[in-house]
């Protein structure tokens, strides 16, 4: 924007007295001091331009209340802006910031300061005599330590102070006895203050990647975008673990050999564990995965367990090894003088990507003497985890001793080993390890605990889960089938569902098999009693598929032939999405095919590199070229964009599955030239997003020269899940929902045992009922309920019922029981209203029908004009609204006896729950086209009565 442009922009907003004023991502250098005539200013926008400084004129828009300066290049602040005193939000993240001047003091009214990814190594002392401010976000800086005078910012609520270089905290922190949010992931904290027990009022502790001697387990998901563990749970395990009386140190890790079949792997792994073992002239290949114990005593005097996994090195165990591969671990790959060893790279890109950068061994297993050949200098060069190139003659045992030296000594020194763990936790896994059996059932674990003195339950579930993460056991408890047992011997798990891939007989039919074959490959009595189960495993490790609407037919898709299905394709006004791979590895599509397949054509249209899917009209193509490293994509049909969006986001997640993958989602040219063509040009989404972050809205054609639109790019073949608001497009969750629940029904397999199957809550006659049963959320009295009077009668006239509280709830009937069932209900009519939105029953039914899956189907909502959800600043009141309610109802609890409180803290649990997804639900609600009232009551709501009978018919 040039300088006069911004001008008269100013010139206008002083005519129109604008109290709001957006320059953001006007690639403004300089900002006129003309902008001090905006006397009535009260929020300027400045983000994401080229500020290099602020006129001291500034200073003079004293009614300013919020000021954003995200993503400019100020390295200092003028004195004058500290004369904002009315100024309630500051927002400076993405700067050049080093230092804050001690004058920040003077904005007395501050309630938010955004100081993110600034180069900020202290705060000065006056920043704590702000004692208004709630929010304080110093993330991505390089704070070493906190000023002890933190304690006077009594007010504050969020501190973030992720990505800094903080190794301890002030005890003085205790006495900021408001915060619900402190943020410290990323630092070096290896220890907490006793203090911090004190902060009542605390929500969320995130102490993510700091060597606090505390599980992953508990700290919460790896993703940092994704909420930590729960703080009760992590400042219990922590000040457990304080007292070496009650704690002993865990010394058990994984050791994983991998690499190509009959290398010598499963030689390797005996020699290791016994010297003296015989090597046989023609060793037994590994089928899947054999796991052998191997104990050596550390120089402390301790006992450590290593656990040897020997992984299968043929193709078809490729790309399920992925599922056991894991961090915390040492790997080894072993090479051999027969052959070429041309998977090295792909193995060590697979350690990398599976296992968060392990360490890893190359092993040179030299037969007869003859050298064996490794480049270690380039590999070294792109692998930073390649520790060791060790050569050995396994006949002779030559290099067997330097080998197992090196082993000990890098597993002895992966992160958790030696980390304190519960006695109770320790003794237990000894149980655990004692007990012959492959399995045993979740009940039987818990009883084991008991016996062990470990009696809270949430802390046997702690302990499975941490010990799943190991490897040392199985124990799926997200799973409704898998939960019920714990898997002792991994192993056994494994080798069973390699039995069924190895199968001569599935590999025949290419991948297709029944439960009948089960019962053939699954006939030993180690596997008899536990089918049902173990077909659930490969559901769960994405191994297989049910066929819709075939209850007894599955397919591994990896065994898939690998000719292309015949069918024909409209080749016209497709679109078109690329994904490339610096390195690829193997079962991305096989996995892709098993999240998609309920849409398969026809259920045939599929094979081992590719799938044709099929939706409302609208057809997908997605092949994989593994020689290429590239996944192509081509839609064709009614509703393009809405699924090409949910095909980008079940590969994105796979993506994501892996650590640190490379790729390119590459965007078509559509210039003239391009536009048809075979050959068109492709762009880098990447590129094509930083030349809009950078306000470059054309971007030229390689391959025509023209100028393209890069906004329209990108619209032309997504469908915008990076909305400014971040909310996915309703369509596109619709779609989304669709899919999860009808893969989630195929994948979740019941059990047959009658002693743990779901019992039905219905009959099948009062299921066909529930099918068609209509509900209605409202809130009582006044005009909504006036209107809901209207409505039954309609429907009633025309002898439809609609299930209403005041009506079908009956006396004495259970009101929390009945919200849930509207909950479930296929279809929901919501009156909205003020009232409603501000009502705890009611919107614990909106949250309901969302937490139930398919919303944007089930829900039929009708808005009155008092329901303010159409402004942003009227729906953020709702949020107050909810915000003080919590806090009243907090306040309240505080005056009364803990025992007590029986009934309350799930009241606080459900207004929260209201409070964190009411702006998702609004902003769902303001997108639909719901009519308004009168138009619904002049046409006998036809409009109503047509969708809803529609849905039912589905």
């Amino acid at each position: 924007m040039t300088n006069e442009e911004l001008l008269q922009i100013i010139e206008q907003a002083v005519r129109d007295k604008v109290t709001e004023l957006d320059l953001s991502n006007k690639g403004l250098t300089i900002l006129p001091r003309e902008i001090v005539q905006l006397t009535k200013l009260r929020s300027l926008d400045l983000y994401n331009n080229q500020l290099s400084s602020l006129p001291p004129e500034i200073g003079q828009l004293t009614n300013l209340r919020s000021l954003y300066l995200r993503s400019n290049q100020l390295s200092s602040l003028p004195p004058e802006i500290f004369q904002l005193t009315n100024m309630q939000t500051l927002h400076l993240r993405s700067n050049q910031l080093s230092s804050l001047p001690p004058e920040i003091v003077q904005l007395t009214n501050l309630r938010s300061l955004y100081l993110r990814s600034n180069q900020l190594s202290s705060l000065p002392p006056e920043i704590v005599q702000l004692t208004n401010l709630q929010s304080l976000h110093l993330i991505d800086n390089q704070l070493s330590s906190l000023p002890p005078e933190i304690d006077q910012l009594t007010n504050l609520q969020s501190l973030d102070l992720g990505s800094n270089q903080l190794s301890s905290l002030p005890p003085e922190i205790v006495q900021l006895t408001n915060l619900q949010f402190l943020y410290l992931s990323d630092n070096q904290l290896s220890s907490l203050p006793l203090e911090i027990r004190q902060l009542a009022n605390l929500k969320k502790l995130d102490l993510r990647r700091n060597p606090v001697p505390i599980p992953p387990e508990i700290l919460g998901p790896k993703n940092l975008y994704e909420d930590p563990g729960d703080v009760n749970e992590i400042l219990d395990f922590y000040f457990r673990v304080q007292d070496p009386a009650e704690t002993e140190p865990f010394y058990e890790a994984k050791f994983l050999i991998v690499g190509e079949g009959e290398v010598g792997k499963t030689s390797l792994a005996k020699k290791i564990k016994d010297e003296n073992y015989k090597l046989q002239p023609k060793e037994k290949s590994t089928e899947g995965i054999e796991v052998i114990r191997w104990h050596f005593t550390q120089p402390n005097g301790k006992d450590f367990r290593v656990n040897i996994w020997d992984f299968g090195g043929q193709e078809i165990y490729h790309q399920t090894h992925q599922f056991f591969l894991s961090k915390r671990s040492l790997y080894v790959l072993v090479a051999d003088t027969r052959k070429e060893n041309t998977g090295f790279y792909w193995w060590l890109k697979v350690v990398e990507l599976l296992s968060d950068k392990s360490p890893v061994f190359i092993i040179k297993n030299e037969r007869q003497d003859r050298q064996c050949e490794v480049d270690g200098g380039q590999l070294r060069g792109e692998f930073d985890n390649l520790k060791e190139i060790l050569p050995t003659n396994l006949d002779t045992n030559r290099g067997l001793a330097e080998i197992k030296k090196a082993i000990q000594l890098y597993i002895s020194n992966l992160d958790h080993v030696g980390t304190p763990l519960p006695k109770l936790w320790v003794r237990v896994r000894n149980a655990l390890e004692n007990n012959s059996r492959n399995y045993i059932s979740v009940e039987e674990y818990f009883t084991l605990c008991r016996v062990n003195n470990l009696t809270d339950k949430k802390d046997m579930l702690r302990l499975s889960s941490y010990l799943h993460d190991l490897g040392v056991c199985l124990h799926f408890q997200d799973d409704s089938t898998l939960k019920h047992y714990v898997i002792l011997k991994t192993e056994w798990g494994t080798t069973a569902v390699y039995k069924v891939l190895d199968n001569q007989t599935v590999k025949q039919k290419l991948g297709c098999f029944t439960k009948e074959n089960l019962k053939d490959i699954w006939q030993d009595g180690e596997y008899a009693d536990m089918r049902e189960e173990l077909l659930q495993l490969m559901m769960r490790f994405k191994l297989c598929y049910k066929i819709p609407g075939r209850d007894d037919i599955y397919i591994a898709p990896q065994l898939l032939s690998i000719e292309k299905a015949d069918y024909t394709w409209d080749d016209r006004n497709n679109l078109i999405l690329r994904y490339t791979y610096t390195f690829m590895p193997k079962g991305i599509l096989t996995r892709f095919i098993v999240e998609t397949h309920p849409w398969i054509e026809q259920q045939k249209l599929v094979w081992k590199n590719g799938v044709v899917l099929n939706k409302d009209q609208t057809r997908a193509e997605i092949i994989e070229n593994y020689n290429q490293r590239e996944i192509k994509i081509r839609v064709a049909g009614n509703r393009k964009k809405e699924l090409m969006a949910v095909i980008t986001h079940e590969l994105e997640k796979i993506h994501n599955s892996y650590e640190r993958l490379q790729y390119q989602t590459l965007v078509p040219c559509n210039c003239e030239k391009c536009e048809g063509s075979q050959t068109l040009y492709s762009y880098p989404l990447d590129e094509l997003r930083e030349f809009l972050d950078d306000g470059a809205y054309l971007i030229q054609c390689r391959k025509s020269r023209q100028m393209v639109n890069v906004r329209r790019l990108i619209d032309d073949v997504m469908f915008q899940s990076d909305r400014p608001d971040k909310e996915v497009n309703p369509q596109v969750a619709q779609l989304q929902n669709e899919l999860e629940r009808k893969r989630d029904e195929s994948l979740t397999h019941r059990l047959q045992d009658s002693n743990q199957e779901e019992k039905p809550i219905m009959n099948s006659q009062s299921a066909m009922e529930f099918e068609k049963e209509i509900f209605i959320s409202y809130a009582w009295g006044g005009e909504s309920e006036q209107f809901v009077n209207q409505l039954d009668e309609t429907f009633q006239a025309k002898g439809i019922t609609i299930i209403r509280d005041k009506r079908d709830l009956g006396y004495k009937g259970l009101i929390k029981a009945f919200m849930e069932r509207i909950g479930r209900g296929k279809c929901a009519i919501a009156v909205i209203s003020d009232k409603y939105l501000k009502s705890p029953n009611c919107m614990f039914e909106l949250v309901q029908i969302a937490k139930n899956g398919e919303f944007y189907n089930r829900i039929f909502p009708i808005v009155l004009a008092d329901a303010q959800i159409y402004k942003p600043v009227a729906r953020l009141k709702y949020i107050k609204h909810w915000e003080d309610e919590i806090k009243e109802l907090d306040e309240g609890m505080k005056g009364v006896n803990a025992a007590n409180l029986q009934g309350f803290r799930e009241e606080i649990d459900q207004y929260t729950e209201i409070r964190n997804t009411i702006a998702e639900l609004t902003n769902l609600l303001k997108d639909m086209n719901t009519l308004t009232p009168d138009i619904h009551s002049k046409s006998d709501f036809e409009s109503l009565l047509n969708a809803i009978a529609h849905r039912l018919d589905e």
